[in-house]
């Protein structure tokens, strides 16, 4: 299924902290966003800072009200389109099957404490053995109109670009919650603020290609046979990256102990393992997981 949202839409579900991180700001300075935008309340909130660090306090307020500038624009400016899928999935040892698509996984190799189990995200789907499951594949993207991306202006290039990579994970925010509330429906009830929201209080987890739990960028040209990324202006590089930059694409598993861990560093015979599952060499592998060796 296809949603295509206004930036209206969208907005709201923009974590604020990573867009000031991009920027190189801590998470005390994204509270800009939650500050009301009258002169008086953005002038106490000044007045919070040491006086040493209100020159950068000043700067991500600027840098704010610039970003929600943009955020005004035409909507056809910016573009917001998600696709997601709904499967029939089992999980087979390390893998995922997901309407019969075979999704190799790797299964974690550290632990933080003594005891703790060493997992993979087919843990968190039923066995072939026990009945068949449900998991979701999705992919979203922000197209970017040509005369708004500023390529001469290396400032307003970057502001647009991180904007339109919030943007992104907005519009997965937005489409998860659908997914969860309506299209699959394992929360019907759920009443969360978009607070709780980024807290990622829901149920389940959405772990996204090229993250810890998921780290092999190769996993899109699997989704893409599940999904047709084209259908949203997504199309691939040979090294599975995503284009448009400002792309995100992963898996949603519904499993109420379902959580996100470090695949870490594997050995050697993971590796061996793994590029069997994928039906790929040991060096094209070594070239996707080369963070992980």
């Amino acid at each position: 299924m296809i949603l295509t949202c206004s930036i209206r839409e969208v907005a709201p579900y923009i974590n604020w902290i990573y867009f000031f991180h991009a920027w190189g700001f801590q998470p005390r300075f994204a509270a800009i966003a939650g500050i009301h935008g009258c002169d008086a309340c953005r002038a106490s909130w000044l007045a919070t800072f040491d006086p040493a660090d209100r020159p950068k306090a000043s700067e991500a307020m600027q840098l704010f009200k610039e970003a929600n500038r943009m955020l005004n624009l035409p909507d056809e400016d910016f573009s917001v389109k998600t696709i997601f899928r709904l499967c029939r999935a089992n999980a087979d040892g390390d893998d995922l099957l997901l309407d019969g698509v075979r999704l190799p996984l790797l299964r974690q190799q550290t632990q933080k404490q003594e005891g703790d189990p060493f997992l993979c995200l087919s843990d968190f789907v039923r066995p072939l053995s026990s009945g068949v499951d449900t998991a979701g594949v999705f992919a979203s993207t922000v197209h970017i109109a040509p005369e708004r991306t500023h390529e001469q202006d290396p400032y307003k290039h970057l502001l647009v670009q991180t904007l339109a990579d919030r943007l992104a994970e907005a519009a997965t925010e937005n489409m998860h919650r659908y997914v969860r509330k309506e299209a699959w429906g394992y929360a019907k009830d759920e009443d969360l603020s978009v607070k709780d929201l980024l807290a990622e209080k829901w149920q389940g987890i959405r772990p996204a290609v090229g993250y810890p739990s998921l780290p092999d960028q190769s996993v899109n040209f699997i989704l893409n046979d599940l999904l047709d990324m084209q259908q949203i202006g997504i199309t691939l590089t040979e090294n599975g990256a995503m284009h448009p930059h400002a792309s995100v694409s992963g898996l949603m598993l519904a499993h109420p102990a379902a959580r996100y861990f470090n695949v870490g560093k594997i050995g050697e015979d993971q590796l061996h393992d793994y590029a069997a599952r994928r039906g790929m060499s040991i060096e094209a592998m070594k070239k996707f997981l080369a963070g992980n060796l």
